[in-house]
């Protein structure tokens, strides 16, 4: 199976995971609906709407940049309603977008809780919930979200408990959507990275190029959503997957393409539970 004339609903796709998922997909032909807020360019992120669009079709597949704040609720629903009438349906949603803040309680300020909750957890049941029309209208339908296992131990909560709280309510839509929508054929599973992305966000919050070069890059995240989409929905759903784990499982051995400097430890990401261990190939 591979993803020609599939469409995909990416939020966040200008830039990082979400872009390097669609570009996974483009290279077979597939639609990629960039469902993101940067139109203009931002001072202190690369990337727009416009320029992933413009990589998009240059990797093979058919783009439509679509200005998208997951909290409106009209704007989701009006992007869906947009995306099938120009692509003729939708087959696969990520639920990329995210907000994050690292801050212990006492410095979290309510505005920026109540983002983190509207984007993350609020988000995602907006998105997922608009597409099930069209996803029940699919062949082989498939929601992710990029969002950690359920491994509820306190070390994940009492330094930043509020973004804790909106990740894991991105991971509760999984656990609720998978049952839910399991006799319709719709797949909801769940992939996080064992170590750090190499994103802007992971740069400007966690270090700077000392984060980046003991990082992997978006590929292995994109590879390994690429490798669920095209299993079969109607058995493959309710998975809290590990990006190397998954890989390993599908015949990857190379990690070492995956990595920013090879000559630097990587560092492991938030909320990885402790089992099962990584691949040996991987680390």
């Amino acid at each position: 199976m591979n993803l020609a004339g599939k469409t995909l609903f990416i939020t966040g796709a200008s830039r990082g995971i979400g872009l390097a998922i669609g570009l996974r997909a483009a290279r077979d032909g597939a639609n990629i609906v960039i469902a993101a807020k940067t139109a203009e360019p931002h001072p202190k992120l690369p990337g727009t709407i416009h320029t992933a669009a413009a990589e998009i079709e240059a990797a093979g597949g058919r783009a439509l940049p679509l200005v998208v704040d997951v909290r409106d609720e009209s704007a989701v629903r009006d992007s869906f309603d947009e995306a099938a009438r120009v692509f003729g349906g939708i087959d696969i949603v990520v639920n990329n977008a995210s907000a994050i803040s690292l801050t212990p309680t006492t410095q979290t300020d309510m505005k920026r809780f109540d983002l983190m909750h509207q984007i993350n957890t609020r988000g995602t049941f907006m998105v997922s919930k608009f597409a099930i029309p069209h996803l029940e209208r699919a062949g082989n339908p498939h929601i992710l979200m990029l969002s950690p296992p359920l491994d509820l131990q306190e070390k994940w909560f009492a330094p930043h408990l509020a973004y804790s709280l909106a990740k894991y309510g991105m991971s509760l839509c999984v656990l609720g959507l998978a049952s839910e929508l399991r006799e319709k054929g719709i797949a909801v599973n769940a992939l996080w990275p064992r170590t750090t992305i190499a994103t802007s966000a992971i740069k400007n919050l966690l270090g700077g190029d000392a984060i980046m070069r003991a990082s992997r890059t978006p590929e292995i995240l994109a590879d390994a959503a690429y490798a669920v989409f095209c299993k079969p929905a109607r058995s493959f759903t309710g998975n809290f997957l590990i990006d190397d784990t998954f890989l390993a499982g599908e015949g990857v051995t190379d990690f070492g393409r995956y990595r920013v400097d090879p000559s630097v430890p990587l560092q492991p990401d938030f909320f990885v539970p402790d089992e099962p261990a990584p691949p040996a190939s991987s680390m």
